[in-house]
């Protein structure tokens, strides 16, 4: 004699993660350990999330940023090096209903894009600069950036960067923050869980402050280069934390949003 099994319905399973139609399924050029994936994909669910892709424009200069347009699903214009806020403020001038971002190293957006980027920012271009902090060259030879420690040893720092010969690494977010545009300014690390959550409603507030008209958005992310750095992944994030972040402390330094009462 058999029995007939009961029908159990199926779980309703709940959606927790989808497709993002704004970051293209390539494979990827970075080395292990290298965090500009994380920083495209943090950038890529921001523009997904606030329905903006179809309007938005990507600036990135030539060098350092030069195989980002193979990651974004977004129109795209290639800046000169260093000249990427220069250039994101003729197309967003000329496009005022487009969203437009640059995407920075720091060689490139703290050394020979400074007067570019300082001056964008303190105009108050409504534009979004996504700045990242490797503390080196990173894609052009390992020498030493703005952003490079005290001590560290570059390709053109053999000895460690010395503070008599060389000056002390430049704290971008700190100065973005006193410029009269800014509407926002912040910086994040992408070495742990934690701060990415973290990073991601950085950058999403970076661009909602352009959105709203306020003025230039801007996001510093700490992110590791384990090839430059001699270091494997595990090691490289653990500097960050111990060695970067003291020198770079996180937080919000600016967010015009807030000051208005628009939390």
């Amino acid at each position: 004699m058999t029995s007939a099994k009961k029908s159990v319905p199926p779980r309703a399973e709940k959606l927790v993660f989808d497709v993002n139609p704004v970051l293209n399924e390539r494979p990827t050029h970075y080395c292990p350990g290298c965090h500009h994936g994380i920083a495209h994909r943090l950038v890529s669910e921001a523009l997904h999330e606030l329905g903006v892709a179809d309007r938005t424009i990507l600036v990135a200069s030539v060098g350092c940023a030069a195989f980002t347009y193979d990651y974004f699903n977004v129109d795209s214009v290639e800046a000169p090096h260093g000249r990427a806020c220069a250039v994101a403020t003729g197309v967003r001038r000329a496009r005022p209903g487009a969203v437009v971002f640059t995407y920075q190293g720091d060689g490139d957006m703290a050394a020979i894009g400074t007067a570019e980027s300082l001056h964008a920012a303190n105009r108050g271009e409504k534009i979004t600069a996504v700045f990242i902090n490797n503390t080196v060259y990173g894609m052009t030879g390992g020498q030493m950036a703005p952003t490079t420690l005290l001590g560290q040893k570059t390709t053109t720092s053999r000895r460690g960067r010395d503070f008599d010969n060389e000056g002390g690494p430049i704290r971008l977010t700190e100065i973005m923050a006193q410029l009269q545009g800014v509407a926002y300014a912040a910086r994040c690390a992408l070495d742990s869980v934690k701060h990415v959550k973290e990073a991601k409603k950085a950058v999403r507030r970076a661009f909602d402050a352009q959105i709203a008209g306020l003025g230039f958005g801007f996001v510093e992310l700490l992110s590791s280069c384990p090839t430059n750095w001699h270091m494997d992944p595990v090691a490289a994030n653990r500097h960050i934390a111990e060695e970067m972040i003291p020198v770079f402390p996180l937080g919000v330094f600016r967010d015009v949003m807030k000051e208005k009462g628009n939390a």
